[in-house]
């Protein structure tokens, strides 16, 4: 059986996992610079990750138009 290319590089999961962590003790921010409201869902909290390591140029997938 083939081997499935990786889509998200290690180092993204961990920027997704930084996000969640701070999701889950209630201080992620959204929008600019952090000066946005409180993250309130788990996919906002993914998807800020997500925005994070495309910033630091991780292997992460196109953003869905």
């Amino acid at each position: 059986m083939a081997k499935k290319k990786r889509r998200y590089s290690p180092r993204s999961g961990k920027e997704v996992e930084n996000e969640m962590r701070r999701f889950k003790r209630g201080t992620a921010k959204s929008g600019n610079g952090g000066r946005g409201g409180k993250v309130k869902s788990r996919k906002q909290a993914i998807a800020i990750g997500l925005s994070k390591a495309r910033e630091k140029g991780e292997k992460v997938p196109q953003k869905a138009a």
